[in-house]
């Protein structure tokens, strides 16, 4: 006769780790930012399944690109990235930076197919969320349909910003601004407004900006001087914030 052990601890293991898997999303530090409120413990679970994560990339290293064709959109965790779009004339214009909790891929829902190469500016990792099955899932949950439609919008309304940026304004004032948007992202993020790394480049930020490295290194230069700024490598400190600001009015 087979004997039959006391089997009530693995039972509670394994509603443990059941338990543990399906708050994964829940207890990440960018719930608030990536995720919409409200939704039940069941509905989280669900969601969490098919969210695929920790997948780690180098600086350098490509999550997509235009040739691929649509199937995933994606959600910074840690580190950063940059897309880029190629011109009529062979010229890579870097179109966004995304850092973590912001979702990268949303532009390529209308033509499936991604509008944009996307790079990593450090190592980094993304969760994954696969269209399809995010579709499925909004069935159920409008919370979710509202969540993508509310990035969307997002996305759209920082585009204009940057046409104006790129449009209106002087190379102080574009480069204020830049720094300013920056400093509240990782604001948002429960980092230091005032303290933090810029990961890019000084030529991806001329790129973005629409301005010459050589101008914006002179901007840097200049606000440095007047005791705005301080930089150490990739570490930049914002040391009058109200002031920077007068610079975009």
């Amino acid at each position: 006769m087979v004997q039959i052990t006391n089997i009530a601890p693995l039972f509670k293991d394994m509603a443990k780790l059941e338990h543990d898997y399906s708050l994964a999303c829940q207890e990440c530090s960018l719930y608030r930012l990536c995720l919409p409120l409200g939704l039940h413990h069941k509905d989280l679970a669900q969601l969490d399944k098919i969210i695929k994560r920790r997948q780690s990339y180098k600086r350098g290293e490509t999550l997509f690109t235009t040739e691929q064709s649509f199937k995933s959109i994606y959600v910074v965790r840690s580190g950063s990235f940059k897309t880029t779009i190629s011109t009529s004339n062979g010229r890579d214009q870097v179109t966004s930076f995304y850092f973590p909790g912001e979702f990268i891929g949303l532009d390529a829902l209308y033509q499936a197919s991604y509008q944009s190469n996307a790079k990593a500016l450090e190592t980094s990792s993304v969760c994954e969320v696969p269209f399809d099955a995010l579709q499925e899932l909004g069935k159920e949950m409008p919370q979710l349909q509202i969540q993508l439609l509310s990035r969307l919008s997002k996305e759209l309304s920082g585009d204009k910003s940057l046409m104006l940026l790129l449009g209106k304004k002087t190379a102080d004032e574009k480069l204020a601004t830049f720094l300013l948007s920056l400093s509240k992202r990782f604001s948002d993020r429960g980092f230091s407004a005032s303290e933090f790394q810029i990961m890019m480049s000084r030529g991806d930020i001329a790129n973005h900006l629409g301005l010459a490295v050589e101008t914006v290194s002179r901007v840097f230069s200049r606000l440095q001087e007047e005791g705005l700024i301080t930089t150490n490598g990739k570490e930049i400190s914002l040391r009058d914030i109200e002031k920077i600001k007068t610079l975009c009015l």
